[in-house]
């Protein structure tokens, strides 16, 4: 054992390396059965043939990928043109997603400093007050907002009855209704990282700049945001991605007007006349996507790293 501590410590780590690749084995299973293997199986349908009747011909081809970025005319005879409807969707999606992620942001980073710097006694009260809405299922949650956001719901009735406004002001069935839905949606996904991070800052950094008599503001932001930028990144990444695939909020609170990627794809696996192929496709599509930008993001954070390191 002492030889072993004298060498750097390897001892311990060559005893339970092979048990240490047993007790991994549950967590590999679970990761190919339910995250590989449905991409993979996504992956294999995007290049099948779709069936006048609904479901898949096992023929191989791009048509759903062509579908997407082409348009042919109705019976495919006619020269390519770019597909701007898919496109705009897609552009939609990400800065719909971009806006619900900015102000989750403008919203959560005050809110997880606040609980940050409160006693650590009352601290696991607020995580709690900010997490039990979300026990409550999606669905349900948003169309709750719904009923609060219609013409003749309690947030018209309560502004018309102040004297605020004299008419119902039109929210539902617009791009603001859905950008409210993603926030409520994700807030918590933008607080708890943020919140972690915070919790780990080094205060007494704030009290050095503020006896170089810095502002409040400077050392916002040359000091404490550098310092919890890793739960900052965390927190957009978390609320930016799945708002960019949701169908719940653009459905219910969008309408046809402001359909998003999710919806399209939700579209095309709906009973017998969807379009599994292409749904399959524009999934891989918004895949690439997001793992192009979690890559960039990556890269950002540890050249980040490095040169603070």
């Amino acid at each position: 054992m002492a030889a072993g501590a004298a060498s750097g410590g390897s001892a311990t780590t060559d005893t339970y390396k092979e048990a240490r690749n047993w007790l991994l084995l549950p967590a590999w299973a679970v990761l190919t059965i339910f995250v590989l293997a449905p991409v993979l199986m996504m992956l294999v349908y995007s290049f099948l043939t779709k069936e006048f009747r609904g479901g898949v011909i096992w023929e191989f081809s791009l048509t759903a990928y062509d579908q997407f970025f082409f348009d042919r005319g109705l019976f495919g005879d006619e020269p390519p043109k770019i597909e701007w409807t898919y496109v705009m969707i897609f552009w939609r999606s990400i800065w719909q997603a971009g806006a619900a992620t900015l102000l989750s942001l403008v919203i959560g980073f005050p809110t997880a400093y606040f609980i940050a710097t409160r006693p650590e006694n009352v601290r696991p009260l607020w995580v709690f007050m900010i997490t039990i809405p979300y026990w409550v299922n999606l669905l349900i949650r948003t169309v709750s907002m719904k009923f609060l956001l219609r013409d003749q719901g309690p947030l018209n009735d309560f502004l018309i009855n102040t004297g605020l406004i004299d008419t119902p002001i039109a929210i539902v069935n617009t791009n603001f209704a859905v950008q409210l839905g993603l926030f409520y949606s994700y807030l918590p996904f933008m607080v708890l990282p943020i919140y972690a991070a915070v919790e780990r800052y080094n205060f007494s950094l704030s009290e050095a700049a503020a006896d170089l008599y810095a502002s409040k503001m400077t050392t916002l932001r040359r000091i404490v945001l550098p310092a919890v930028k890793p739960g900052v990144m965390a927190g957009c990444i978390l609320v930016f991605v799945p708002s960019m695939g949701s169908f719940l909020a653009p459905d219910l609170l969008g309408g046809a007007k402001n359909f998003m990627i999710g919806s399209l794809i939700e579209e095309q696996f709906k009973g017998n006349a969807g379009n599994w192929p292409f749904g399959a496709a524009i999934s891989m599509i918004l895949l690439t996507m997001v793992m192009i930008l979690l890559m960039i993001s990556a890269r950002q954070q540890a050249r980040a790293n490095k040169a603070g390191g």
